[in-house]
């Protein structure tokens, strides 16, 4: 199993390599969240070990922030703005010689999520994640078991 820090940094390198900037804690959040589905669907289990919460703003976690400040030798988080003038956390790969330890298939499942999301604007992204089953079939305010929700859903198809 990949570590966080391995997914991240490979989503952050092949982000901005794909769109030329970089993402917000939202969206690197949740494009993790959907590397987590995607590999539960393919591959019976999630490629992090996040225990996904659904709160307001759908599956959201610290383990993505937390996972950045704790490594500050291969992440940077700087301080942005929204299209709005509103503040965001952007994160960058700071190391740009590290290389993620990752599988064939974690690979293809990362290169995936980023093929599906890297040329949304914000409004399409997060429609994406909400059309999730996981999101559909759950209440807020709870934890959101991947793995079980992928069986319901590759049962019901």
């Amino acid at each position: 199993m990949a570590t966080l820090s391995d997914i991240m940094a490979y989503l952050l390198r092949e982000h901005s390599r794909l769109r030329n900037d970089a993402p917000s804690t939202a969206r690197l959040t949740k494009m993790v969240y959907l590397a987590d589905w995607k590999s539960a669907i393919q591959l019976g289990n999630q490629m992090t070990k996040i225990n996904w919460f659904f709160d307001n703003y759908g599956p959201f976690v610290w383990d993505v922030q937390d996972t950045a400040k704790s490594r500050p030798d291969l992440f940077s988080i700087e301080e942005s703005a929204t299209v709005y003038g509103t503040p965001k956390r952007v994160f960058r790969l700071s190391n740009k010689s590290f290389s993620p330890l990752l599988s064939v298939e974690e690979i293809a499942i990362l290169d995936h999520v980023l093929m599906q999301t890297y040329s949304l604007d914000w409004q399409d992204f997060i429609n994406l994640v909400y059309s999730t089953y996981p999101v559909l079939s759950s209440e807020r305010f709870t934890f959101i078991d991947l793995v079980k929700k992928a069986k319901a859903y590759v049962a019901s198809t």
